[in-house]
């Protein structure tokens, strides 16, 4: 059902001569893909599906008053950890809190929306490596304060490299604001 709703957003972005959703993409020695709309179709839905989470994350911490990251960093484990201790000082936590929730929220309205894709992809990138590194699930160490058991890859990993495929493969031109504002810019071209 959802699959279908969008293939018809997607569909209209084909244009009648060339059919370019449709045509094979090949890549030297490495992958053929054969249905370029599959895969656009199924792109936009992962950056949906991503966005969502980050603002969901997001939100629900803004207005927690009682959330903070100090437990999260204060558990800290891995080479990193003299660096997310010092964040649970007095003077940062508040800092580290705030950008926690603002840098959520701004990756899910971008990826949701459709519009800075590529700022939002990178700034959710980071933040995932910086959980990631917080409490990397490296084998000789006992994870303390997180869910699930790991072994070197755990959902902050896989989750940072859901955004890094984001990155590269952008779909805001295909589904989001920014087709919006390519359309009104191609208007505008073409009335001058």
């Amino acid at each position: 059902m959802i699959y279908g709703v969008f293939s018809i957003f997607l569909k209209s972005r084909c244009t009648s001569g060339t059919n370019r959703l449709y045509n094979q993409i090949e890549f030297p020695g490495m992958l053929t893909i054969r249905n370029e709309r599959l895969l656009t179709n199924s792109m936009v839905i992962l950056r949906l599906f991503i966005g969502w989470h980050f603002l969901y994350e997001g939100i629900i911490k803004l207005y927690n008053p009682d959330w903070t990251s100090l437990g999260y960093l204060a558990s800290a484990q891995g080479p990193f950890r003299s660096f997310f201790i010092s964040l649970t000082s007095d003077s940062m936590i508040g800092i580290a809190d705030w950008g926690n929730k603002m840098a959520l929220i701004f990756v899910g309205m971008t990826l949701l929306l459709g519009v800075f894709e590529k700022w939002g992809a990178l700034v959710g990138a980071l933040l995932l490596a910086l959980y990631y590194l917080a409490h990397p699930s490296f084998p000789w160490l006992t994870e303390v304060n997180v869910e699930g058991n790991y072994w070197f890859v755990n959902k902050n990993l896989i989750e940072f490299m859901v955004c890094v495929v984001i990155y590269q493969l952008p779909t805001s031109h295909n589904f989001g604001l920014q087709r919006l504002f390519d359309k009104k810019k191609e208007v505008l071209t073409q009335t001058n």
